[in-house]
């Protein structure tokens, strides 16, 4: 008769250790969302992550209402306000009218590292809280999301193989510590775990949606592909691709600052270009009418500009 070797049971001992400390640290912090819209109801998860009642869900989740019920793993039942959305992000901020829930810590998901564990925490449907485990499968995942005619690259989105479910949506992806590393997201169709990231960016989304209840973005009027840059280049520069420039919107803050088709994006800002999402990254309210210097390959030759990106209608 097999017997289970002792080492193998330890690993298992301290897998079940970790799965079950941060349910227990993240669940109270976790509520089960229901909403109503002319679409008919809805449901979802959310993540407490202030004292004072300000959860963090998924647009998605709260799309189409300006409030629900939000009901949390000890029975407690409250109302909630939406605060703010932003469909480009996939992410939300409610209120409930009666706190009391823990804050979830949050943590910083460009740390994280393939086949990292992970654990899920959802309360789909107020059904005392669902926990699922598994580990970070894939990093730097593009998940495409549609706000009207307007199509945006949620960029660094975070593949896990943790099982997800609808209900889910909205709800925490922690790390082994209990820190929130991400926000659920489960999206049909992909048959995968997916998750926004919690990082520099996700917080000044979610600080915009407190203070504004929307988030400002700002715009360049161009388009790109990624492409390779010429080997002394990129040698040069120690970067592999560059943007290439396929679309000038005329009159744009791009087109103003003499950005050509055919350039290739290096750098803005200071900081490397090599795809659409890291450009995107730096089109946040900051950026909205100060100087961003560009600086493009054209004809071989590096070419400096001076955009000035304007508010995103």
């Amino acid at each position: 008769m097999d017997t289970e070797r002792p080492d193998e049971a330890q690993a298992l001992d301290a897998y079940s250790s970790v799965v079950t400390g941060v349910a227990t640290r993240l669940l109270p912090s976790v509520a089960a969302l229901a909403v109503r819209t002319a679409r008919g109801p809805g449901a979802g998860s959310a993540v407490t992550f202030t004292e004072d009642g300000f959860l963090l869900t998924n647009a998605h989740v709260v799309s189409g209402a300006d409030g629900g019920t939000a009901e949390f793993a000890d029975g407690t039942e409250t109302a909630f306000d939406v605060v703010g959305a932003d469909p480009l992000s996939d992410l939300a901020v409610v209120r409930v009218h009666h706190s009391g829930a823990p804050a979830a810590p949050l943590g910083d998901a460009d740390l994280l590292r393939i086949g990292q564990l992970v654990v899920a925490v959802g309360n789909p449907m107020g059904l005392a809280g669902s926990v699922t485990a598994g580990v970070v499968s894939g990093l730097g995942r593009s998940l495409p999301t549609r706000d009207g005619r307007r199509t945006r690259i949620i960029d660094s989105v975070i593949q896990t193989d943790a099982a997800l479910n609808p209900g889910n949506s909205g709800g925490a992806l922690a790390d082994a510590t209990g820190t929130v590393v991400g926000i659920n997201t489960a999206v049909a169709g992909y048959g995968l775990g997916l998750a926004v990231p919690v990082n520099a960016t996700t917080r000044h989304i979610v600080g915009e949606l407190v203070s504004r209840g929307r988030v400002r973005r700002a715009w360049l009027g161009i388009a790109g592909l990624p492409v390779p840059l010429p080997p002394p280049v990129a040698s040069r520069l120690g970067q592999r691709l560059g943007l290439r420039v396929v679309e000038v919107v005329p009159g744009s803050p791009a087109g103003t600052a003499g950005i050509y088709l055919g350039d290739i994006l290096v750098s803005a800002g200071g900081q490397p270009v090599q795809s659409v999402q890291q450009l995107q990254r730096l089109m946040l309210g900051p950026a909205i009418g100060t100087r961003l210097p560009v600086t493009v390959l054209r004809r071989d030759a590096f070419v400096d500009v001076v955009t000035v990106p304007t508010e995103l209608a």
